[in-house]
């Protein structure tokens, strides 16, 4: 049997994460496909500008070049991701949401202070839940079982 070789850009369903507050500051940012550093500069600014321009409502689905940025809300928090159109938008809709309540799990109510003092933390969560791009877990027991051994091992 002959193998079918898929490129690899097809599995790549989330092309960025981003988590900015409403003065367009960037608190975290994960890339799931190679970007040089200008291009993910003006990226940004667009996608800030796109995001902090519209009111609470209208659509979080916004049509952006060649993909659809998905984004919410969250107090002064903005997640936004950017998704090929193979994508399930309401899906990626939830997983924002999904994110926001393993963070509140963890820090008890979470803030921007807690995701910019704790960035580390918040990236070992970020990647128990999406892994090259696919979503991988949403459970948030599970989600959050490294992370609180980690910190049983450290004392924290």
């Amino acid at each position: 049997m002959g193998k079918i070789c898929l490129s690899e850009e097809i599995y790549k369903m989330i092309k960025f994460f981003l988590l900015m507050n409403k003065q367009g500051q960037i608190r975290l940012c994960r890339y799931y496909e190679p970007m040089e550093i200008q291009k993910r500069t003006l990226l940004e600014s667009d996608v800030i500008k796109k995001c902090l321009s519209r009111t609470k409502d209208q659509c979080s689905f916004v049509e952006y070049k060649d993909f659809k940025l998905v984004y919410r809300q969250y107090a002064a928090l903005f997640v936004v991701i950017g998704i090929d159109d193979a994508e399930n938008g309401l899906a990626v809709y939830e997983l924002i949401h999904n994110f926001i309540e393993v963070l509140d799990k963890y820090f008890s109510r979470v803030c921007e202070l807690d995701i910019m003092f704790n960035l580390d933390k918040v990236h070992v969560i970020l990647d128990e839940m999406i892994l090259n791009g696919r979503i991988t877990e949403t459970n948030k027991s599970r989600i959050l079982a490294p992370l609180l051994a980690l910190d049983k091992m450290t004392g924290s």
